[in-house]
């Protein structure tokens, strides 16, 4: 996704040093607003206005779903539509105040902003992972190819594994970048999921794509015990 790293190089991919700023100056915008949406009732959109996404696919009805769980650490994403299985590591703010991308040392790993709500519970819960490198595809290098109705499944470190269904895939332009749309929930009350990338067209003279591929997903189903989905998860630790 995003290519930046503090003290680290700069990459190919998403954004270069140049852009990294603004880009994640605007995320950081959305996660702020994001964060009021939960807490505070009167900054909440009202629900039509929050009913869609931009550009997106939706999926038909967008049911209230399965009740949502205690907040618990996520291990493990498992995408079997396209091929995802991959660890989740957690993921706060870095010294200038914007949220961390998985290093680029990570990119066959998933990001989770651990600030946020964890997926299962209650609120929206952000994950975020690489298109690219400089070397070829990274994590979420299929996530285009998602479909309302795909089953996403996030292992969590209290035994249970949280089954998602995928309500609707939007392109979110950085032109006109609304955090409301992409960030806000779709329902009160839901666990919901996003899955964030990069998407468009790359635009090489300020080194970065120029859009953001949003994946929205609400709890359907849960798991418990040590299953196949728990048993294979790996640690979730913060990387650096």
């Amino acid at each position: 996704m995003y290519d930046d790293v503090p003290g680290g190089e700069p990459r190919t991919g998403c954004a270069s040093r140049l852009a990294v700023v603004a880009v994640w100056a605007v995320l950081l915008l959305g996660l702020w607003l994001w964060g009021r949406e939960l807490t505070d009732p009167a900054a909440r959109p009202p629900e039509q206005a929050r009913a869609g996404a931009p550009a997106s696919d939706r999926a038909p009805g967008g049911e209230f779903g399965h009740a949502p769980l205690p907040g618990a650490q996520p291990r493990r994403i498992d995408i079997d539509t396209i091929g995802v299985h991959a660890r989740i590591i957690e993921r706060g703010l870095d010294r200038e105040g914007a949220v961390e991308p998985p290093p680029m040392d990570f990119a066959d790993a998933v990001g989770w902003f651990a600030d946020g709500p964890a997926p299962g519970a209650e609120g929206v819960a952000l994950l975020v992972g690489h298109l690219d490198t400089d070397t070829g595809g990274a994590v979420f290098q299929r996530l285009p190819s998602v479909r309302p109705g795909d089953r996403i499944r996030v292992a969590r470190d209290d035994g249970r594994t949280a089954e998602f269904t995928v309500e609707d895939v939007a392109i979110a332009e950085r032109a006109d970048f609304d955090p409301h749309e992409v960030y806000g929930a779709r329902r009160p009350g839901r666990a919901e999921l996003r899955l964030i990338t990069c998407t468009g067209a790359f635009d090489r003279a300020s080194g970065s794509y120029t859009a953001n591929l949003v994946v929205s997903a609400y709890l359907t189903g849960v798991r418990s015990g040590t299953g196949a989905d728990a048993g294979r998860a790996g640690g979730a630790g913060r990387a650096r």
